[in-house]
């Protein structure tokens, strides 16, 4: 616990915490921590710590969404972008603010599921979209 409480970001990837124990007592440890409500599962091999929500009255994410999906693709070295309704809301082409979590993937296909709570990222390959809107 000493060691997440003193890492500066958000999330944490198991492939980080590696080092301090061995791979059944790493599991044990982060199993505990979750039920602790220390830490969230948002992803395989992905965590992301809790503050104390006073409306709550329970322990919720550290951050929104969309930073710490943000956070996890920069750690994982998945290179992605906003979706295309975030990008017209930020140039003012739309009043219409996206509610869902969106982002650009460009050609690379993603599986992995990044889930907060109830809430989880939807991916959109831009790139391949804009070919089919141009009919190439």
């Amino acid at each position: 616990m000493r060691s997440i409480q003193r890492r500066k970001s958000v999330v944490i990837l198991r492939s980080e915490l590696v080092g301090l124990a061995s791979p059944s007592q790493l599991s044990r440890g982060l199993k505990k921590l979750v039920e602790a409500g220390k830490l969230v599962r948002i992803s395989h091999g992905v965590y992301a710590k809790t503050r104390f929500n006073k409306f709550l009255g329970r322990p919720a994410p550290a951050g929104t969404l969309e930073s710490i999906a943000a956070e996890a693709f920069r750690k994982l070295g998945i290179d992605v972008g906003p979706g295309t309704l975030a990008i017209e809301y930020n140039s003012g082409r739309t009043t219409q603010v996206p509610m869902l979590a969106v982002v650009d993937t460009g050609k690379r296909r993603i599986s992995r599921k990044i889930q907060v709570g109830s809430r989880s990222v939807s991916y959109e390959r831009e790139r391949v979209n804009e070919r089919k809107r141009s009919g190439a």
